[in-house]
């Protein structure tokens, strides 16, 4: 196990999240328009809060995920940096008369991950206010912390100008904190079953099969693509789920690999890395198969099956 990886499971590791899209929203009808196109309630949302939501396209699949940060004047959208362009066009697409301004401070910016069950401790030497609840936010000089862990249970993301990122890295250190890899990152996701638009969540993908109830919030009323996502849950089900797989073997298996359960076609690797001599990664798997604790078969290796942990 690396120094980065260890950090982030059982110390507090740094994790470079600078190249994710951040988008600021202001204008008097920003609360407005945004909770008419996000899964979750923004017009409930006071300055320090946060959520965690999916923007739909009319067929109530998923064109991309994001972090919710509500301020006195704005809102802060951070994504992956591959959805931060299609994000802002699908929210312009719906400003008509609307008093709402969208403006890209990626460039201007700095986002750090702070993760590890030690990360609050960290925080606390580094001089940060490090507030307690889920997606929760609070200012300390230029910087915001914020409770949004990036590849586990534990952590916090800090945002401040791009100009004092090394400096912000230094001090996070100084307080006992080591910079983790991009690798380490990856893997530390993986085995907290943390999904990723892109690789695990796409187009074709619907709120439920992500498993990621805390983006849908089911009694606000109207958005887009609400009809769809209100159709699966009144039926009761969808038809994959997105899992978590883990198995000893020297090599990871390729996106796209196909599972297999009692030797029928069962699902499909989205996302698999190598951690030390364990196989972890996610899979979409078709119901009733995808259940924790139940066994499949990747590339000939037995491969046990788990659900998200939240």
């Amino acid at each position: 196990m690396t120094p980065g990886l260890e950090s982030l499971q059982h110390g507090a590791g740094i994790i470079d999240l600078s190249t994710r899209g951040r988008i600021r929203v202001s204008g008097d009808d920003r609360a407005r328009l945004l909770h008419a196109l996000a899964t979750n309630h923004v017009q409930q949302m006071r300055p320090g809060e946060g959520i965690y939501t999916f923007f739909l396209n009319a067929q109530g699949r998923i064109l991309g995920d994001a972090y919710l940060l509500c301020f006195d004047d704005h809102f802060l959208i951070d994504t992956e940096p591959g959805l931060k362009q299609a994000l802002m066009d699908h929210i312009d697409h719906y400003i008509i008369s609307e008093d709402v301004l969208l403006e890209d401070i990626t460039e201007n910016t700095f986002a750090l991950g702070l993760e590890g069950p030690r990360a609050t401790d960290v925080a606390g030497r580094a001089g940060l206010a490090a507030p307690h609840h889920r997606f929760s936010h609070a200012r300390s000089g230029d910087f915001i912390l914020a409770v949004i862990p990036a590849t586990g249970p534990h952590g916090f993301r800090l945002y401040g100008p791009a100009r004092e990122k090394q400096q912000a890295i230094s001090t996070l250190e100084a307080a006992g904190a080591i910079l983790a890899s991009d690798a380490d990152a990856e893997r530390n996701r993986l085995d907290n079953f943390v999904p990723k638009c892109g690789p695990d969540i796409n187009e074709h993908t619907l709120p439920q099969e992500t498993q990621q109830m805390h983006a849908v919030h089911f009694q606000k009323g109207c958005y887009l693509g609400q009809e769809i996502v209100e159709r699966i849950r009144s039926r009761g089900h969808v038809n994959r789920l997105l899992m978590g797989f883990r198995y000893d073997a020297a090599t990871a298996p390729a996106p796209g690999t196909k599972m297999q359960l009692e030797g029928n076609p069962a699902g499909e690797v989205t996302s698999a890395a190598l951690i030390g001599k364990t196989v972890c990664g996610l899979a979409y798997v078709r119901v009733p198969g995808a259940r924790s604790g139940a066994m499949a078969e990747i590339e000939g290796h037995a491969v046990e099956l788990f659900a998200p942990r939240m």
